[in-house]
Parts: structure tokens; sequence; C-alpha cells
């Protein structure tokens, strides 16, 4: 009580007291109410840059830290704060391991209007996400890549704060986003970590100062503890690619791998790549990481990578060269004609929501995944829809024709896009790379 009475009232905690509090979070001998007033005391009162990295260190030493020193690879990983149609870490991974740098990468579930690599990967049959942490170690040794979800023993305090921050009103704390994303990283055993910074409409930071400020608090935990950390902020004002839902993007995650794919996807698994491989030293610059990264796509290295995961993770490798054949696919398929006139806006958040309602994603931690649903869009920012023109998206689901989670999915689906006849043509940004914070 005495500690969150400093916290309170703006008071500095010394490294001793974070680290009791977050041993008692870790061992149950504090309340979960007493945590609770701790986190809304932090949310007011924030944390020094001290507090931070203490806080994050005691809670990535909460449990189990990865040792994987034995590999000779430099090990560099990348984070994304989550976006709509984010399928980036499954094309990434293996190109980066084809170009020599090792990635041993600990992923997340989707909750809300973003999507979760581990889901997307369980919908190719019998792949297994939950391998022990020696298998993992010994995976990311012999094929360069391994990717699993957190374990028990992996930063067990972030997953008491993580739970009762969605509950609390505290989850836009800034220390609070930074401290849990880095401790689960650094309990991974990196070297350094690539941070795919979201910023727009389909991000949790809708601007890019709050982005700033977010991957300015990350590089500080990370560079105290001795890692390299680059951050690359990324426009999610619209979704990447063409596909949301789980098993759709696994079939465009391959179309990257086999060098094509949409041209947003494949920028942004060779722009993050390429900055993983200056971390892990084998490029020597950003271009040249990035030219590294996509001869391995066009050469077929990078699906050699992904085919040997696949097995070694007890999947269906044949999803490599028929995911037709291999993944779920939905009973019914929709298809939507937007009206005429130019696109102005896409509202993504919106768009990902209407994969929840899909079953694509899940509005709480116990809801059920429909691995074959989502949606095919082919409407992009500042297209102009001609009248009579061909459907533009394709709802992938199970339900009847007349079910009321259809129409709901549709009409949102509907509103998700900004449509006016008279709109002149304006500059529309062709990358998705807004800035480079090294």
């Amino acid at each position: 009580m005495q500690l969150i009475r400093k916290k309170r009232d703006g008071g500095v905690l010394s490294d001793e007291e974070i680290r009791a509090f977050i041993a008692g979070i870790t061992n149950d001998s504090i309340p979960d109410y007493q945590t609770a007033a701790m986190l809304m005391a932090i949310f007011w009162r924030g944390l020094s840059d001290a507090e931070l990295a203490t806080w994050a260190d005691a809670m990535t030493r909460s449990g189990d830290v990865m040792d994987l020193s034995a590999i000779t690879r430099a090990k560099v990983d990348k984070h994304s704060t989550g976006g709509v149609g984010d399928k980036i870490s499954i094309p990434l991974a293996p190109a980066v391991a084809a170009c020599g740098v090792a990635v041993p990468m600990v992923s997340g579930r989707g909750l809300g209007h973003t999507g979760g690599t581990l889901d997307k990967l369980e919908s190719i049959p019998g792949f297994r996400v939950d391998l022990s942490g020696e298998r993992f170690a010994q995976l990311v040794d012999e094929l360069g890549v391994c990717l699993i979800g957190q374990t028990e023993r992996l930063a067990p305090a972030d997953k008491r704060l993580y739970a009762l921050r969605d509950v609390t009103g505290t989850v836009e704390s800034l220390p609070l986003i930074a401290s849990s994303i880095m401790s689960k990283k650094l309990a991974e055993g990196i070297d350094g970590l690539v941070i795919d910074c979201k910023v727009g409409r389909g991000a949790f930071m809708k601007t890019i100062e709050n982005a700033r400020a977010l991957c300015a608090l990350m590089r500080a935990i990370g560079t105290r503890a001795g890692k390299r950390i680059t951050c690359v902020l990324t426009d999610m004002d619209t979704p990447i690619g063409r596909t949301i839902g789980n098993a759709l993007e696994i079939r465009e995650s391959i179309e990257v791998l086999r060098g094509g794919g949409p041209v947003d996807t494949r920028e942004l698994t060779q722009v993050l790549g390429g900055e993983m491989l200056v971390l892990g030293g084998v490029a020597k610059d950003a271009d040249e990481g990035r030219a590294k990264i996509e001869k391995a796509l066009a050469d077929g290295s990078a699906l050699e990578v992904f085919r040997k995961v696949v097995a070694a993770q007890g999947g269906d490798p044949r999803v490599c060269d028929s995911p037709g054949s291999v993944l779920p696919k939905a009973k019914a398929r929709t298809e939507v004609t937007l009206p005429p006139g130019r696109i102005t806006a896409i509202d993504s958040e919106l768009l990902g929501m209407a994969g929840v309602v899909l079953g694509a994603g899940r509005r709480t931690k116990e809801d059920t995944i429909d691995p074959s649903a989502g949606l095919v869009v082919d409407a992009y920012l500042g297209e102009v829809i001609e009248p009579g023109a061909a459907p533009q998206i394709w709802i992938h689901h199970s339900f009847a024709p007349g079910d009321g989670k259809l129409a709901e999915a549709r009409a949102m689906i509907e509103r998700s896009f900004v449509i006016d006849p008279n709109a002149a043509a304006t500059p529309v940004r062709t990358s998705r790379i807004l800035e480079v914070i090294r």
C-alpha cells in the first residue's frame, strides 16, 4: 500500500521497491486490487527512465530468460504493434533466416481488430506453436527460425499485468505498453530487435507523435539491456495487402515467399527484413539488407526455409506448393460491390472488426477462431469504382445467407469505405514506411 501511495503522489520508486512489487505479482502475494491500483497510479504519474528500465527488467526476469548463446548466428526478432491484414512475420522470418540471421520469434494471438501470427500459423493443418523451450532453441539453431507462443515461464508477470490492464482502463499507458512488449522480447535471448510500430486508423497508435513516444521508451529499455533496437513507423490507415483472415493471410504470405504478392506486403517484408540484417551484421546498410531479402524471396531460398519450419513444427509442408489444397476453406463466399466513385478513405479498424464478426478474430481471449473466415479486398485508396464494375470484396464465411452476423459484417464493410463520386484525383501514399528510427 505504501508503494501505491508513493507512486500516486508522484514519487519515484527505487529499484528494490519495483523488483519486490513485480515479484509479489508473480508469486501471487500481491492481490489483484492492489496491482490494479498501482497500474492506475502509473497511468497518471508515469515512470521515469530509470524506473521504466527496472520495471521492464524485473518483468523480463520474473520467469525464464532463454539462453541461446550456443547459437553462433546473430539472433534478431521483429515485433509489430498490431494491424489489420498484418501477416508480415510469416514471410519475413524465413527470409531473414535464409540470409544468415537467426530469428527466435515468440508471437501472440489476435485480439480485437488486430490479427495474431499464431492464429494464422495454426490455420495450417497440424502446425504447433506450443513447443518446449528446448525444442525452440534446437530449431532456431538448425533452421535459423522457429515461431512459437509465449510459454508459461516467459515473462509471467506480464500475463498478470496484461489481463489487469485490459479491465482497468490502463491499456493506453505508454510505459506499460513499452515494458509489456520489451519484457517478452528480452526474455527470448535476442541480440537485436526491429519494431514495426503501426500508425493510423487501424493501429493502437493513432498519431505519429504517440508512435515516436512509444518507440523512444522501447529503445531506452532495449539500450539499457544492451540490445540493438530499430523502430520502423509504418502506415496503418488502410489494410495491409489484399487479405484479412487467417488461412487467407497464409495464402498471401506464400505468394510473397514465392516472390510475388501485393506490393505493400512485399515492401514491408523487405524493409523490416533489411533492418534485421543490419542489426544481425550481415548487411552494411538498409539498402543492402533489403536487396538480400528481395533476392531470398525471388530465388526460393526463403520459401524453402518456411517449408522446413512448417514440417518441423508439425504442419503440412504441401501448403508451400498448393495452399488451396491444404488450408481450410470457408463454406460460403459473398460478394460486395461498392458504389461508383473515388475511394477517399478506408477505415481499416472497422474492416478488422468485420473480420471479427465473421469469426476471423476474437472479441475476448476465450472466443473461438474460424481459420477459413475473412475478407479478400480488391479496392484501394484513391481508386475509382466504375458503374457496373465487378465486385471488389469477397466475404469468406460459414453463415447461412440470412444470418444476422453476415448482414452485420457486410454493413461494417460497406461503412469502411468513404466514396465520393465527385472527388478529383489526389496523390496517394505509395509507401507504407513513414519513418525509421535507428
